[in-house]
C-alpha cells in the first residue's frame, strides 16, 4: 500500500498518513458524485443555503481543534491560525449570503406573447484541487458555491494538509449534506490527471503553481470544460510621497511576512518614492525585527518556519542569487537565531540595491523576503510595477484616492488595492492575470464560474 505522509515543518516528524486512493475507489468516487448531483441540482436553493449554513456552524465550532492542527501541518504561528478559521466562515457566509440572487433566472425585458430568461444551471462534478498555505480559505473558495450552485464536488488536497479536506467532510455530514455530494481523494499527481481527464468530471478548479497550471490545462485540453486557476505571484507595492509612512511600514512588513511570506498575493516587490526612500527603508527595517521567529505551536511565535526544508533553501538560494548580483540584505539572520541552513526556520531577509533584472524580482519567491527599489514618480512605479509576467494584486499607499484610482486603471492586476494588501473580500471577484492565472472565485462573479447559462425562449400561445 502506498502510502502519503505530511511531514510537520514544526519538527521535523510525521504528522499524517494517508494511503492513496485506488483506481477502483477513485471510479467509485465519481459515480457516488455523479448519483448524488442529480438529485441535488433539483433540491431548491434556499434548501441549499440552509444546509450550507449548518456546514459554517458545525465548522466554526471546532475552531480550537482545527487551528493547531495548520500548524502541525503546514507551519503558521498558532497565534494567527485561528484567523484562517474566521475568514473561512467569513467567505462561506457571504457566499451563502448573495447565492440565492446570483442563481436566480435572469429575466429579460417583456415582450408581447413571448417569456424569456436565462438560468444558471450546474456544471455537475467539480474537481477542486488545493494548496497547502491557506488550506481552508483556498479550498472554501471554490467547494461552497460549487455545492450551493448544485453541484457535486471532489476535493483532492495538498499532501500537507490532508487533515483539512477531511475536516470539511466531517462539517458536511454534520450539516446533514446527502452522501455522495462532497468526497476526498488522496490522490498523486498521476491519479489527479487521470481524474481530470475523466469525462464525469465537469470543471477543475485549481490553485497552485504556474507549472501546475500548465500541468493541469495539459491534462484537460482533450476535453471541453472549463477550468479555474490561481496561480503565483510577485505582488508589487507602491508607496507614494504623500503616504502615511506609519501605517504603510506596519501593513506593508505585514504583507511580505505573514504566513513566512508563503503567499500568492503577499508582497515581493516595493517601490519606494525616492524623497522618503531611506525613511521607508530604515523603518521597515525596525519593524521586521521584531518578528520572533520559532515552533509555531509556541504562542510567542508571530513567524513560522517555510513548509518544508527544501523550500526553506529554495528561498535562502534566491538571495543568495540575488546578493551575489549586488543587492544587499539588511537583516542578520543570526539576531533571530538563525545562521545554519538545513531546517525549514528560515530569518526574514529585506533587500535593496535590486534592479528589474534580478531573478528575485520577476519570479515568485514564495518565502520570507522582499525587494526594496527607489522610483522617481507615479509613472516610473507604475512601469516597474507591471514589468512583471505576474499580475494577482497590486497596492499603491497614498492619502490621494483620485491619484490612487489613475494609477490602478494602469496597472495589469486581479486587484488593485489602495491603502491594504494581502487580503481577499468576499463581495469582490478574485482573479488573476497573465501568468497569475485566469477565471474567478468568489463574489456573484464566482457563481458564473461554477454554472452554465441556459436560455429559455418560450412562446406563449393562447
Amino acid at each position: 500500500m502506498r502510502l502519503q505522509r505530511t511531514i510537520s515543518p514544526a519538527d521535523g516528524s510525521v504528522y499524517v498518513e494517508r494511503p492513496y486512493a485506488d483506481a477502483a475507489s477513485i471510479d467509485r468516487t465519481l459515480a457516488r458524485a455523479v448519483a448524488a448531483q442529480r438529485e441535488w441540482r433539483e433540491t431548491l436553493t434556499v434548501h441549499r443555503a440552509g444546509i450550507c449554513s449548518a456546514f459554517c456552524d458545525a465548522f466554526e465550532a471546532r475552531t480550537a481543534e482545527l487551528a493547531p492542527e495548520i500548524s502541525w501541518q503546514m507551519g503558521r504561528p498558532i497565534a494567527y491560525a485561528p484567523g484562517e478559521i474566521r475568514g473561512t466562515l467569513e467567505r462561506a457566509r457571504h457566499m451563502i449570503e448573495i447565492g440565492p440572487q446570483a442563481l436566480a433566472d435572469l429575466l429579460q425585458a417583456p415582450k408581447q406573447g413571448f417569456e424569456r430568461f436565462i438560468r444558471r444551471e450546474p456544471l455537475g462534478v467539480v474537481f477542486t484541487v488545493a494548496a497547502w498555505n491557506y488550506p481552508y480559505l483556498i479550498s472554501i473558495n471554490s467547494v461552497l458555491p460549487a455545492l450551493l450552485a448544485g453541484n457535486a464536488v471532489i476535493l483532492k488536497h495538498s499532501a500537507q494538509t490532508p487533515l483539512c479536506a477531511e475536516r470539511f467532510a466531517e462539517s458536511f455530514a454534520s450539516a446533514g449534506l446527502p452522501e455522495g455530494l462532497f468526497q476526498v481523494l488522496h490522490v498523486d499527481h498521476e491519479a489527479t490527471a487521470k481524474i481530470i481527464g475523466d469525462p464525469r468530471v465537469d470543471f477543475v478548479a485549481f490553485t497552485g503553481s504556474v507549472d501546475g497550471g500548465h500541468a493541469v490545462q495539459r491534462a484537460a485540453a482533450e476535453r471541453f470544460i472549463g477550468v479555474g486557476l490561481e496561480l503565483g505571484g510577485n505582488d508589487p507595492a507602491y508607496v507614494r510621497a504623500d503616504v502615511d509612512l506609519a501605517h504603510a511600514v506596519e501593513n506593508l512588513v505585514d504583507g511580505a511576512f505573514f504566513n513566512s511570506g508563503q503567499s500568492c498575493c503577499g508582497i515581493g516587490r516595493i517601490f519606494v518614492h525616492d524623497s522618503l526612500y531611506g525613511r521607508f527603508v530604515e523603518a521597515i527595517v525596525e519593524l521586521t525585527s521584531k518578528y520572533v521567529l520559532g515552533n509555531p505551536l509556541d504562542p510567542a511565535t508571530t513567524l513560522g518556519p517555510c513548509v518544508r526544508t527544501a523550500a526553506a533553501e529554495s528561498v535562502r538560494a534566491a538571495i543568495a542569487k540575488a546578493q551575489g548580483g549586488g543587492a544587499r540584505g539588511l537583516v542578520d539572520a543570526k539576531r533571530f537565531g538563525m545562521s545554519k541552513v538545513d531546517t525549514p526556520y528560515l530569518a526574514p531577509q529585506i533587500l535593496v540595491d535590486v534592479n528589474p533584472r534580478m531573478a528575485i524580482m520577476r519570479e515568485e519567491t514564495f518565502g520570507p523576503v522582499v525587494c526594496i527599489a527607489a522610483v522617481n514618480d507615479d509613472a516610473d512605479a507604475i512601469a516597474q510595477m507591471n514589468d512583471s509576467r505576474f499580475g494577482l494584486t497590486a497596492s499603491v499607499w497614498t492619502r490621494d484616492a483620485d491619484a490612487a484610482l489613475a494609477i490602478g486603471t494602469q496597472v495589469r492586476t486581479g486587484t488593485f488595492f489602495m491603502n491594504r494588501c494581502d487580503y481577499l473580500d468576499p463581495a469582490l471577484a478574485w482573479t488573476g492575470v497573465k501568468d497569475s492565472g485566469r477565471g474567478a472565485t468568489l463574489s456573484s462573479v464566482g457563481y458564473e464560474h461554477l454554472t452554465r447559462p441556459k436560455s429559455f425562449h418560450l412562446r406563449v400561445q393562447t
